[in-house]
């Protein structure tokens, strides 16, 4: 683009500017010689009207006179006389020009040919005003302004012929007119320069606004065009760099959006995968106690059971239908926490205080496997939350700690007091779980141990269930691995207790 503009704005802007200049000097060299003639001869004719007005003043004498012609020869380059109207001549100019000089030697052939010659003399003498020739005057081979003027206001008429040369003129001409190509040469040099300065000054800011459109149209929107002109140029250079705001915004926006779209399509394949896993989880938690349900509401049926072992039968029959509650409810509870409908009630409490409430209440199934409990709970220590589901997150931790506690094994609970929260961690005894675990143990459904192993109990909402009440507590909370075996641990924010004891008095 630069190329092709930079060089037609050079050639076209050179071509110009030099056919100008042409025409211009051969114009001038044609006319210069023409105009230079005619005005030459209008104020030589003007001079002699002049001094003829002088000459017919009667103060004139013989000295005034000839310091009157030889002033007027001066400064005219001319040669004047003054002849009477018989033809002989009564004064001539300054006597010590050459007598052998171009203008004494036109004047003798003028006297020679046109005064002396009686029918020229009669016409002379009839003129009204002056008369202005061009004389060739062979011997010289110069061409001379010759002037004839009457005079007025004396008794006889005078004749006043001046003589001015045109060589000197002629001369001027020639050497103008080889100035004249010393003159185009330098001419043409400084029409290519500043061709080249004009090519550059249109070429250079439209080289930008290209490149700026290029990456317009490849969305870089980067840089901006530079361009800052006061004219239609820089009016562009302003617009697109405008053009390129308003696409970079709204592409930006639209990527944005897209991210967004994307993240939501990713959600809801999430949330479908999500509904697969809940669907085949529940299926298959509910497959086992019905199926306990069934055959033993059969056996009872058809009489199999003896009198002892129907009461056995009895007891499976409520113990499974009272795991199927606890899994409806536990489904409830998270669907209720996934969905935000559920609403917190938060009040002040003591951590502590609930946490050996919690404790207490699972103390017969710490008994049952000989787990020694060891505490660790700073006193005193008031948070803020919804008293009810944090038990259940304390309850959920502790079950857990005591389901994958061998016998005789060790649970640590600890109460951490810092600035502004404080923090709870259940450890026990027993295996590391993997990084796969570690990774997923919050999931729904999911389960360490792989087999589902109802012994083991639990049924994988537990954690889950756990997960969405510490998130709408804003809490920091998670498991890791440690020397004993794993601990899980979560934090809550504090409260002034004494405030807080104010207000339940209230």
């Amino acid at each position: 683009m630069k190329n092709k503009l930079w060089k037609k704005l050079f050639i076209i802007t050179s071509v110009i500017l030099i056919l100008f200049i042409s025409a211009i000097i051969y114009f001038q060299s044609l006319s210069f010689e023409n105009f230079y003639v005619k005005r030459k001869i209008r104020r030589f004719e003007k001079n002699i009207e002049r001094f003829n007005g002088l000459y017919s003043q009667s103060y004139i004498n013989n000295l005034n006179l000839n310091h009157m012609m030889r002033q007027f020869e001066e400064s005219n380059n001319a040669k004047i006389v003054i002849i009477d109207s018989f033809g002989k001549v009564k004064s001539i100019g300054d006597s010590k020009i050459d007598e052998e000089s171009s203008k004494y030697n036109t004047i003798n052939r003028i006297i020679q040919e046109w005064i002396l010659d009686p029918e020229s003399l009669k016409e002379i003498l009839q003129l009204k005003k002056t008369k202005t020739s061009i004389y060739y005057n062979p011997d010289y081979d110069i061409n001379n302004i010759v002037c004839i003027s009457l005079t007025s206001g004396q008794k006889e008429n005078n004749i006043i012929i001046g003589v001015s040369s045109l060589q000197p003129i002629e001369e001027a001409s020639e050497i103008i007119k080889e100035f004249y190509i010393y003159i185009f040469i330098g001419a043409v040099i400084i029409v290519i320069i500043l061709s080249l300065i004009y090519a550059n000054m249109i070429t250079k800011p439209l080289v930008k606004l290209n490149n700026s459109a290029k990456r317009i149209s490849e969305m870089d929107f980067s840089q901006e065009c530079d361009v800052n002109s006061d004219d239609e140029l820089g009016n562009l250079a302003s617009t697109l760099n405008f053009l390129s705001r308003r696409l970079n915004s709204a592409l930006t926006e639209l990527q944005l959006k897209n991210m967004k779209l994307e993240q939501d399509i990713e959600k809801e394949r999430k949330l479908d995968r999500m509904r697969k896993e809940f669907v085949a989880g529940v299926s298959h938690e509910l497959r086992t106690p019905i199926s306990i349900i069934s055959g033993y509401a059969e056996g009872l049926k058809d009489n199999i059971a003896d009198e002892d072992s129907r009461e056995f039968y009895l007891d499976v029959i409520i113990d499974e239908a009272a795991k199927m509650n606890t899994l409806v409810s536990d489904m409830l509870d998270l669907s209720q926490l996934e969905s935000g409908n559920f609403t917190m009630k938060p009040e002040p409490f003591n951590i502590d205080e609930l946490i050996k409430k919690c404790i207490n209440k699972q103390q017969q199934f710490f008994q049952q496997k000989n787990i020694k409990i060891q505490e660790d709970l700073a006193k005193d220590v008031c948070v803020n939350g919804d008293f009810l589901r944090i038990e259940q997150v304390i309850t959920n931790f502790l079950t857990n700690a005591i389901r994958h506690t061998p016998e005789n094994g060790i649970v640590n609970i600890k109460i951490i007091d810092e600035q502004q929260i404080c923090k709870v961690e259940v450890e026990n005894q027993g295996e590391h779980l993997s990084e796969n675990d570690l990774e997923h143990i919050w999931d729904r459904f999911y389960k360490a141990d792989k087999s589902r192993n109802r012994v083991a109990g639990g049924i994988g909402l537990g954690l889950s269930i756990v997960k969405n009440i510490l998130l709408m507590h804003n809490s920091t909370f998670g498991v890791r691995n440690t020397e004993l075996g794993v601990c899980f641990f979560f934090t809550l924010k504090k409260v002034n207790s004494n405030k807080n004891s104010k207000e339940e008095k209230s």
